[in-house]
């Protein structure tokens, strides 16, 4: 089929990739010369595993290619809307200008038949609206919510297998057309068993804040617990291995630590407490404020176990942060916990050496004020104290007795609870964790 992809930040490149690996003519397109440039030339402008290859090989095949021009986009019988909606400045509420700047460029290059497809995380109730409006400018065409599922590092994978797929489609004759042209786009995942979910518009809308509002609670819940577990003395890694062999809770998202971050989960889920208010049932989503503020808390708490090995003071101290993304795998920085606590330790008077394998650029673009290293033993030369703050694998496999060797001081903060606590202070080291004795 002939697609275009509206949008090719994140999601957009991913899918633009995937679609043409599917067998699908696909273009993408989108309004920053400098990214369309870097896809053109078969490279992605951001980190993510399995796509460079992916874009190298499609765009060998001639199926996929990148532009500036919307107009390029005429005559595909699918539309994909793949924009961002990020938080709004002084707000919680999601910023739709993205969105309905993508609808408006394309409704001219609609034709009977086709397919628009929203697959921006939306306010519920925004899907209804583009639907009025296509029904104004282009009646032939039809509208439908397919929201996505994606885990940063996990993109490729979970595009071209996606754990279910969902469509928010019209009723009638419309909507019948509409999935069907949706389940040619997904033949093959269709054919390979993956789960499908046709719905009404809202709940479509509904699912991906959903899902993301219940990890965020799921995530916020342990480190619930890992408050208790710290004043008590109790260990919240082995209670989250004791309940996780609940079936019913599940041990996965129980990892206590320095808690969620990057451009999804925490806006998406101020988005949903925002877009509740508006409706009035601010009540059912109350629970959401805790949630963000028991994360929010973990980072302050992170800081304080710092100061705490450090003899109560980090003024004048050397700190090194391994990590700046918000998760390993990545190198988005959008509302790191990593970068959070180093700014905070900055500001309280330490020098802060921040280190990760693929976020540096990135984070010193965000957080110029910060000093930034290439690997995990300069940024911790001559440190008083080291901060695990992204569980990259190459940070869990450190031999505390060569890392030992760098440091001025062997103090550690695993503020992740991913290394051995007996490995490292067998090695010399003053241990501390979020949640641990």
């Amino acid at each position: 089929m002939r697609i275009s992809v509206i949008g090719c930040g994140y999601l957009g490149a991913v899918h633009a990739a995937c679609m043409a690996q599917l067998g699908h003519d696909v273009v993408g397109v989108d309004v920053d010369a400098e990214k369309v440039a870097l896809l053109a030339s078969g490279r992605a402008p951001f980190f993510e595993p399995g796509l460079p290859e992916l874009l190298e090989e499609t765009m060998a095949t001639g199926r996929l290619r990148f532009t500036t021009d919307l107009a390029e986009a005429a005559g595909a019988q699918v539309h994909f809307v793949c924009v961002g909606t990020p938080q709004k400045r002084g707000e919680n509420a999601a910023d739709m200008r993205f969105v309905d700047a993508a609808v408006e460029g394309i409704l001219p290059h609609l034709a009977p038949g086709d397919v628009l497809v929203g697959k921006s995380t939306v306010p519920v109730g925004t899907a209804e609206r583009i639907a009025e409006r296509l029904a104004e400018v282009q009646p032939g065409a039809t509208l439908v919510w397919n929201p996505e599922f994606l885990r940063e590092g996990f993109a490729v994978q979970d595009t071209l297998h996606p754990d279910r797929l969902v469509y928010g489609i019209p009723a009638g004759p419309d909507g019948a057309h509409a999935q069907a042209v949706l389940d040619e786009v997904y033949a093959t995942p269709l054919a390979d068993g993956t789960p499908q979910v046709v719905t009404d518009f809202a709940t479509a809308q509904l699912v991906k804040v959903a899902a993301n509002s219940f990890l965020a609670t799921k995530i916020s819940f342990i480190n619930a617990m890992a408050e208790l577990c710290e004043t008590t003395g109790a260990d919240v890694t082995q209670l989250a291995d004791a309940i996780g062999h609940d079936a019913r809770i599940g041990r996965r998202f129980l990892n206590a630590g320095l808690g969620f971050g990057g451009g999804c989960l925490p806006k998406d889920i101020r988005a949903f407490m925002a877009r509740a208010g508006e409706l009035g049932a601010d009540q059912a989503l109350s629970f959401l404020r805790e949630v963000d503020s028991i994360n929010m808390r973990r980072r302050v708490r992170m800081v304080d176990l710092a100061r705490e090995v450090c003899d109560g003071s980090i003024v004048g101290r050397k700190v090194a942060v391994l990590g700046a993304a918000f998760k390993p795998n990545s190198d988005d920085v959008r509302d790191s916990p990593a970068l959070s606590v180093a700014a905070q330790m900055a500001l309280q008077g330490a020098t802060v050496v921040v280190t990760d394998p693929e976020a540096v650029a990135n984070a010193e673009r965000a957080w110029p004020q910060l000093s930034f290293a290439a690997t995990a033993e300069e940024a911790a030369a001559g440190a008083d104290v080291v901060l695990l703050a992204t569980e990259w694998q190459e940070y869990r496999d450190l031999d505390p007795h060569a890392f030992g060797e760098v440091v001025r001081g062997k103090r550690v903060v695993d503020g992740r609870n991913v290394l051995d606590p007996g490995k490292w202070r067998a090695a010399g080291w003053v241990y501390r964790a979020l949640g641990r004795p």
